[in-house]
């Protein structure tokens, strides 16, 4: 973890903390210009509680690299077209007036101010945001050595499980082999049933057929049983 003296000397550890703008707010409210994206010199100065002229000694001090983190300065041009801008936006706020630079204007974004509170030595302002970073890193440390922690553990699991599985791997394998014949088995027996289905079916069909001839020899039967009487009574009349 690095320390805050680190923080001072290496510009390379400086530069990994460049995404965490958000701690400036946190330790102390930042006024921003009515556009919200720039602070003036004499405002970055009101928010370390330090001199003008400090600022501008750090800034002279670490020129690349602040300029890296969006230090500008406007001249000609574009400090009138910023301060226009800055103007139309101020009236609308309902400010009296906005102080305009007379030949250059030098801007801060709040990766700039970051930056130079990782500069500033003698900042009790500064210090609080490098203790904040320090003490959010460590906090962030902390925390994914709980999550490699854990996902060892469930690494641990993940290992048992795949060993069960392996060993569960040949009984899947007999067990569908099974299912297999047992599918092959009621498919015959369902083939079965349908042909004895299909034989019930001619059977009735053919006793259909025999009560149909047996109907008409009872009748014939009976015919002839009538007709025997009849000539039996004619020969007893005689």
């Amino acid at each position: 973890m690095p320390t805050e003296v680190a923080l001072l000397e290496s510009r390379a550890l400086r530069g990994e903390q460049m995404g965490r703008v958000d701690v400036l707010d946190k330790v102390k409210s930042l006024v921003m210009l009515p556009d919200g994206i720039h602070v003036r010199t004499e405002d970055v100065a009101r928010y370390f509680e330090v001199s003008t002229e400090t600022v501008k000694k750090v800034t002279q001090r670490h020129r690349a690299e602040v300029e890296e983190n969006g230090l500008v300065v406007l001249r000609g041009s574009d400090l009138r077209l910023f301060q226009r801008d800055m103007v139309s936006l101020w009236e609308r706020e309902g400010r009296e007036s906005y102080p305009q630079a007379a030949t250059q204007l030098t801007l801060h974004t709040r990766r700039t101010v970051l930056n130079i509170a990782l500069l500033l030595r003698d900042s009790d302002i500064a210090r609080c945001v490098r203790t904040y970073l320090l003490d959010a890193e460590e906090s962030l440390r902390t925390q994914y050595a709980s999550l490699d922690h854990r996902v060892t553990r469930i690494e641990s699991c993940l290992t048992g499980v795949g060993s069960a599985l392996q060993e569960l791997g040949p009984v899947l394998v007999r067990m569908s082999e099974r299912l297999d014949s047992l599918d092959r088995k009621v498919e015959m027996t369902h083939q079965v049933v349908g042909a004895m289905s299909l034989r019930l079916t001619d059977v009735q069909q053919d006793v259909g057929r025999l009560d149909g001839r047996l109907d008409g020899r009872m009748d014939a039967f009976g015919k002839q049983l009538k007709d025997l009487r009849r000539r039996n009574g004619q020969r007893g009349q005689r």
